[in-house]
């Protein structure tokens, strides 16, 4: 059964991607396509990141032209959230279109955000991580594109919003077809096992619909979760009985992807902006937007600050705002039986749905060896927009990703190697990550490469030097790390905030003159801590933390590397191009 459900996820999917490469690089007629796509930054700097690429499709006619591309960044300052930055995206919308907003069907992409789970996304952003399908190689905002080929169609004027690192691949009756016409929000729900119910939005249905046997159902919310408990599931009538797809029991829950508002509710998202401007608190377009919607809705969720990174004291107060405006609102569902939901936000996430997870791999038709020049590869490997010299070992359940790798090079099982240079004869072990980036520091080009073990948290902080033991690199404290690198605690620097200690900002990456040295220099870091043997850094070279290593960026000159290998690709006659 579930082989027969998934040939129909791919068929599904592969009639939208021929789709949206017939659109590629051509000028879209009215009607046809978004009027206006818009990715949401952190800050100026993710910005002018997105720019550029978002540019270098342009130019090479790899999306739809004719189209509205914006990037818009967060105001400096307070953490502001997903539903902070969709207030902000629809305000800069209507300053720049004013009345005419009111024709467009718009998608805002949120992007904004360090990836610090998925660090090879950190500096060009997920929205850019690239998948190994398509010649060339799609990226996340190539399939996003793809997956709502048909929404805009039938869809009156307003916003659909999604975010950058999930994939939604959904089949439905050629008798049918995804409208979006209602006022007011009108969710996707995806079939989910209750665990996976605990980390996502769930849809309590209105219990006095008849729920019918079909690929897909119009139904009313009578109440939005967020991230509940399985014991509030059950509580609040949020479990449904039956058989599912992607669901092994009998039971299951209708959970939250992306939703689309009405032009008319827009504006009452604009009216929301004035009354709790400036922003100075997290706000979930999620948790915060849609659980204020439907006849069940009420303010208790308002007090509950779980989900959220930094508590602010005025975050009560918004909540309830926010209440109050989207009170009554509908909150309709498009219940997609026949669909599947993945998140794309970790390295683990990232490794095994690329290599690991074959009805993934099947239902998008993605290949092991994609826009790249290598020799034969394994099934269980993944080789994108990179060149390989035919000597190369590639362990299973490695990602190798916009990288050059020379004769007789190793790597081994379950790795990552992003943007690098590695010379011949270099041996890189199972499990580890390795991501080299240009930065520009002083007026300087020089290159950093950082490495970790793809179990390390790079997100772990403490608030004392006292406790930097407690910090884990490659199954070592850090303290134990810094002697083996010849190096002592009090030697340590970390950047930025001075209060929290962690592998983010430890300046522990060597800045070197060239991309090859960079990472030959990172990777004999690893090897000492493997062999428990001792490494000096050459003298007078800087270190750099990874948070360093992102604000000085240099993304041009990464670009220019990925050009290069997209050049030697193109001008291999041999190369397989797989779609």
């Amino acid at each position: 059964m579930h082989r027969l459900e998934n040939g129909f996820l791919q068929k599904a999917a592969a009639e939208k991607l021929e789709k949206f490469n017939k659109l590629r690089g051509h000028e879209v007629r009215t009607g046809e396509f978004w009027d206006i796509v818009v990715i949401t930054a952190i800050d100026e700097d993710q910005k002018l990141a997105y720019e550029m690429q978002l540019s270098e499709k342009l130019r090479r006619r790899e999306l739809p032209l004719g189209v509205h591309y914006h990037v818009f960044a967060d105001p400096p300052g307070y953490k502001i959230g997903n539903g902070g930055s969709t207030l902000y995206v629809l305000e800069n919308l209507e300053d720049k279109y004013g009345e005419n907003l009111s024709k467009f069907k718009i998608m805002i992409i949120h992007a904004g955000g360090l990836s610090q789970r998925l660090p090879n996304a950190s500096t060009l952003g997920k929205i850019f991580t690239a998948l190994p399908l398509g010649d060339p190689v799609y990226q996340m905002l190539e399939l996003k594109l793809s997956m709502y080929i048909d929404f805009p169609i039938d869809m009156k004027p307003g916003v659909l919003l999604t975010c950058a690192d999930d994939i939604e691949l959904y089949d439905i009756a050629s008798t049918e077809k995804i409208v979006f016409d209602k006022p007011g929000f009108t969710a996707l729900a995806h079939p989910s096992p209750l665990s996976i119910g605990t980390t996502h939005g769930v849809f309590v249905l209105d219990p006095r619909e008849e729920s019918g046997i079909s690929q897909m159902e119009y139904r009313s919310c009578y109440r939005f979760l967020h991230k509940p408990s399985i014991e509030e599931m059950y509580e609040n009538g949020a479990v449904c009985k039956g058989t599912a797809m992607n669901v092994t029991n009998s039971e299951f829950v209708y959970t939250d992807s992306t939703y689309y508002i009405d032009y008319a509710t827009m504006q009452c998202l604009l009216l929301l902006l004035k009354d709790i401007r400036p922003i100075i608190c997290e706000i979930d377009a999620y948790g915060d937007f849609l659980q204020a919607l439907g006849p069940g809705a009420t303010l208790a969720y308002t007090h509950n600050s779980s989900n959220v990174t930094t508590e602010e004291s005025n975050l009560l107060k918004v909540r309830q705002m926010i209440f109050q405006r989207l009170q009554g609102k509908a909150l309709n569902v498009i219940v997609l039986n026949h669909s599947k939901f993945y998140h794309i936000g970790t390295t683990r996430e990232y490794l095994f749905h690329l290599t690991q997870d074959d009805n993934f791999r099947s239902e998008l038709n993605l290949v092991s060896s994609a826009f790249s020049t290598c020799p034969s590869v394994m099934p269980d490997n993944c080789i994108i927009h990179s060149v390989l010299h035919p000597s190369c070992i590639i362990g299973p359940g490695t990602v190798i990703e916009y990288s050059r790798l020379g004769a007789n090079v190793t790597i081994g099982k379950g790795a990552i190697i992003s943007g690098c240079d590695v010379s011949s004869d270099l041996h890189v072990p199972s499990g580890v990550f390795m991501h080299s980036l240009s930065v520009n520091v002083h007026g300087t080009t020089s290159f950093v490469t950082f490495a970790f073990a793809i179990e390390d948290n790079m997100k772990q902080c403490v608030t004392s030097l006292t406790e930097i033991d407690e910090l884990q690199l490659f199954g070592n404290s850090l303290e134990k790390c810094l002697y083996h690198w010849s190096l002592r605690v009090e030697d340590l620097k970390f950047s930025g905030d001075t209060g929290r200690f962690g592998l983010w900002n430890a300046s522990i990456f060597p800045q070197c003159s060239d991309l090859r040295h960079s990472f030959t220099l990172s990777l004999q870091m690893i090897c000492s801590l493997y062999s428990k043997s001792t490494f000096r850094f050459p003298k007078d070279i800087r270190l750099l933390s990874i948070q360093e290593v992102l604000k000085y960026k240099n993304l041009a000159e990464m670009l220019k590397f990925r050009q290069h290998l997209y050049e030697e690709i193109q001008e291999n006659k041999n190369i397989p191009l797989n779609i």
